[in-house]
């Protein structure tokens, strides 16, 4: 008699039809992205195979689920559970994914620089590696961004009463960021970096209203306590994270995920995660722009034209 769970990882039986309502099978291009964006939230051996499909799709992709187990030192469930985790039904559309990356490596690859930058780097070097990095880092968190739940956080955003965003540091600057956009499309939004504040302001929330949590650790007590309890007052909640398993999903009705970038000691996170934050709120504002565009366009063109005399040569 067959075994239907051995059969289940046979990585040459067919991979079965999406069930309806399930999630777009990663493109290939997406998966380097998806590895280095779930990689800490993975288990050590999970992390093995993930690693070693990454580093090499085309030797990965010529191996059987039991090749690719022995290769990596785990079993045929934990390859069939990290291909999953990637956003593949099982391992024979990781196998497809991974032969479409080693095409498309070989047909163009990106430039051979590290991101890593040394103490006497020339300018030059550093200004080339800054910019292959951040390239990269758009690009993974646009390949790895969830559109419905995007769309999701769009909806409430376009019709709530008010609008509060809370993050500290770094993440505080993004936040001031969205808020002044949505100040100037004629919504009404504040940014906390206080965290007193931000949890006096999130008691005043209920129905109706939103509130946006950043922080890339996804962990930050600062930014979750205020979210927890606009969560519970009843307001829609909105996660942008680097960790979407992390403690700060538990208040989260959507979340939108950043890419997690390589660290360095010239380049901490607060560098790696501006970028992809910054990504993700300009895709929010602009969808709650698309939305709102009737009040929209005339409150943005009052701001513009309120600012107007500012930017004009002074007349003595």
């Amino acid at each position: 008699m067959t075994n239907p769970v051995k059969e289940s990882f046979n990585g040459e039986s067919p991979p079965s039809p999406a069930a309806p309502g399930a999630r777009e099978v990663p493109p290939p291009a997406a998966l380097a992205a998806k590895v280095r964006t779930l990689s800490p939230s993975m288990t050590r051996s999970m992390q093995r195979v993930a690693e070693a499909v990454a580093d090499d799709p085309a030797g990965c992709a010529a191996l059987t689920v039991t090749g690719l187990a022995e290769l990596t030192g785990t079993s045929e469930a934990t390859v069939v559970r990290t291909a999953r985790l990637l956003g593949y039904p099982g391992y024979r559309d990781l196998r497809l994914a991974l032969a479409g990356l080693a095409a498309h490596q070989q047909s163009g690859r990106a430039p051979a620089i590290t991101t890593d930058i040394a103490v006497d780097d020339p300018i030059g070097d550093v200004v080339a590696k800054l910019a292959y990095d951040e390239q990269q880092t758009l690009a993974d968190t646009a390949a790895g961004l969830d559109t419905v739940q995007l769309g999701a956080a769009v909806a409430a955003a376009s019709t709530a009463r008010r609008i509060d965003i809370y993050g500290v540091g770094a993440s505080s600057l993004v936040g001031m960021d969205l808020a002044q956009k949505l100040l100037r499309i004629g919504l009404i939004a504040h940014a906390h970096a206080d965290p007193h504040l931000a949890v006096t302001n999130a008691v005043q929330l209920r129905s109706g209203d939103v509130a946006i949590a950043i922080t890339h650790s996804g962990s930050t007590g600062d930014v979750i306590e205020p979210l927890r309890v606009a969560f519970d007052r009843g307001a829609t909640t909105i996660a942008i994270t680097g960790r979407p398993d992390g403690p700060v999903s538990q208040y989260a009705d959507h979340i939108l995920t950043t890419s997690t970038a390589r660290e360095s000691e010239l380049r901490p996170a607060a560098m790696s995660s501006r970028t992809s934050q910054l990504l993700v709120i300009d895709c929010l504002f602009i969808g709650v722009a698309q939305r709102t565009y009737e009040s929209a366009a005339p409150a943005l063109a009052a701001s513009y034209e309120a600012l107007a005399h500012r930017h004009s040569p002074r007349t003595r």
